[in-house]
């Protein structure tokens, strides 16, 4: 398990819409689901502009793929100067059956200007794992898609067009796997400017000791245990670790196993012990004196200000 893999496990494309849904200028398109992350893909067409609620404006134009994060209402138009003046306005809310059923339309709408289709995806989220994600990510993101995506895009809605059991499924996971290739995408071209948790896992010292911590993160693991996974000396992977990471290997690990509790302590069934030993504590004495030490609150006193009654 890899760290991109490990905060994506939380979210998931729901009520996805993959069909020909052609717009004529001048509309505008609300986007209301606040949702944590939300994809538009331009597959043709005039293209648009994203209108975020800051004010920011952002040009996406045909064979783009923009990722909107940070779960606040959008809008997308042809052009900005159509919110102002008369235009089709278009609701989308992908986590609405019967919205969505009724944005998936294969006649253009609209007026006379040049029609675009859009092909969107909004992401729900359980958990908090993903939050890490979302901080390393701009309020938008736009990427250029390879043309054979598009094209795919296209021949994929027509042949869905039918609505045949499990349908909106495998849109959904289709959705996945492209927020998938879209962030690796955008966190190759950051280079250097992307999140240490990204870019470490390329390391080949540090990278199989992070993928030994993510995947087996309750294992009792120690700086040699960690070289032996990377198969290099404990100072060597001590050394690189700090180096690529920014911290030590075991500070790492500890701040994953934190970030995993909180996780886990939004879980009303589970006790404080069965999330210390999940994340490789003996006893939850450690466990919580562990957290309040990061958290500055007891695992109990979390569960208290975020509303999750425990099992007793």
């Amino acid at each position: 398990m890899d760290p991109l893999s490990e905060l994506l496990g939380g979210i998931r494309a729901e009520g996805a819409i993959l069909s020909d849904a052609i717009l004529k200028a001048p509309w505008v398109v609300s986007f209301d689901d606040r949702a944590p992350l939300t994809m538009v893909t331009v597959a043709r067409g005039g293209g648009g502009v994203l209108l975020l609620h800051d004010g920011t404006r952002v040009a996406l134009k045909a064979g783009q793929t923009a990722v909107v994060s940070g779960g606040e209402p959008f809008r997308m138009a042809d052009e900005a100067a159509s919110v102002d003046r008369p235009h089709l306005e278009y609701w989308l809310t992908c986590f609405d059956p019967e919205a969505c059923a009724e944005a998936a339309v294969s006649q253009p709408i609209g007026g006379d200007g040049e029609a675009t289709a859009l092909f969107v995806g909004a992401y729900r989220a359980s958990g908090r794992r993903h939050e890490r994600l979302l901080r390393a990510l701009p309020p938008v993101l736009v990427i250029d898609d390879d043309s054979d995506i598009c094209i795919w895009l296209d021949s994929s809605a027509a042949d869905f067009a039918s609505r045949k059991p499990g349908t909106q499924a495998f849109i959904d996971r289709l959705f996945d796997w492209g927020l998938v290739c879209t962030l690796r995408t955008w966190f190759d071209q950051q280079g250097a400017q992307a999140p240490v948790w990204y870019r470490g896992f390329a390391d080949p010292v540090a990278g199989p000791a992070l993928e030994a911590i993510h995947t087996r993160p309750a294992n009792p693991w120690t700086v040699a245990d960690l070289a032996g996974e990377a198969g290099v000396s404990r100072a060597l992977l001590a050394k690189r670790f700090n180096e690529v990471m920014g911290e030590p290997p075991l500070t790492y690990l500890t701040e994953w196993r934190m970030q995993l509790a909180e996780e886990l302590l939004a879980d009303p069934d589970l006790t404080v012990a069965q999330v210390a030993r999940r994340i490789g504590y003996a006893d939850q004495f450690g466990f919580s004196n562990a957290f309040k030490r990061r958290k500055g609150k007891s695992p109990s006193e979390y569960r208290k200000t975020t509303g999750v009654l425990a099992s007793l």
